[in-house]
């Protein structure tokens, strides 16, 4: 029998770029946006084929006061390389948008 693997949990904290490593950061400044939404990490796991899964009452464990939410997705890769391509995602999009308006 497959062992089952476990979700893949993506915080907006993750992303912001407002936020320091020590906060909760865990991508490079360059590939973060201001104010990441889980629709915009769900989107970007979506555009991925991550089949994401969005909690929208979820707090990220250093601010429980905040609920932004969270992303599960599941994935036969390191969760890094996930953050970081969704990251990108993340950018892109907001890029394109930018451009778009």
């Amino acid at each position: 029998m497959a062992k089952e693997k476990r979700a893949i949990v993506l915080y907006p904290a993750y992303f912001d770029a407002e936020r320091s490593r020590e906060d909760g950061r865990r991508v490079a400044r360059k590939l973060s946006v201001n104010g990441p939404t889980v629709e915009e990490i769900a989107a970007a796991a979506g555009a991925l084929g991550l089949k994401p899964k969005v909690e929208a009452e979820s707090a990220h464990p250093s601010t429980p006061w905040r609920r932004d939410g969270r992303v599960l997705v599941r994935a036969d890769y390191f969760k890094t390389s996930v953050v970081r391509k969704v990251a990108e995602k993340v950018k892109e999009a907001r890029a394109a948008k930018s451009k778009g308006a």
